[in-house]
């Protein structure tokens, strides 16, 4: 588990599926997401997916996260151990509407970004966003992640082939 004052963060559980579908069903907020369950089931196979062990290569490792005050989860976190050699991450992070504007997805992310590259000793940490996904590019700015490619029509989502623009950031650049 990794926490803020604010925050709790922990891996995800078959318990937290209907709070995990009641934010990651809704369409228009995760728009720009791979990931939108129809149905409960859905999310309960996406939980079972999530490996048993933490900083597995080439694995999705998902943590919830926790408002401590409240106790309800109201986001999620996505870390993708890249390659075999174990010094890259991915990150994705899903926030529910209701809780957005908060500071939230801010605090998960620096706490995350830190362990990842103080703990673990990470070398490189990259995003991947849709550019029209404005919060998400403001979010790897304010951590003072750096564009390094734009890639155009390069995934499929719903049907639609999209662009996807990557960031990234260095642990010799991290500043908590």
């Amino acid at each position: 588990m990794i926490e803020t004052e604010k925050l709790l963060l922990r891996p995800i559980t078959m318990k937290d599926s209907q709070q995990v579908f009641s934010y990651r069903s809704d369409t228009e907020t995760n728009k720009y997401q791979g990931f939108i369950p129809k149905e409960l089931k859905e999310v309960d196979e996406f939980i079972a997916k999530n490996p048993l062990e933490f900083n597995q290569p080439e694995s999705w490792f998902q943590l919830v996260i926790i408002e401590k005050s409240s106790k309800e989860i109201v986001g999620d976190i996505g870390i993708h151990f890249i390659g075999n050699d174990g010094f890259q991450c991915e990150l994705g992070c899903t926030l529910s509407n209701k809780h957005q504007g908060k500071g939230f997805a801010t605090d998960a992310m620096r706490i995350t970004i830190d362990y990842l590259f103080n703990t673990l000793n990470k070398h490189r940490i990259i995003g991947s966003v849709d550019p029209n996904n404005l919060a998400s590019i403001h979010l790897l700015q304010r951590l003072n992640f750096r564009k390094e490619a734009h890639f155009k029509e390069s995934l499929l989502i719903d049907g639609h082939w999209v662009d996807d623009i990557v960031y990234g950031i260095l642990k010799s650049e991290w500043e908590y």
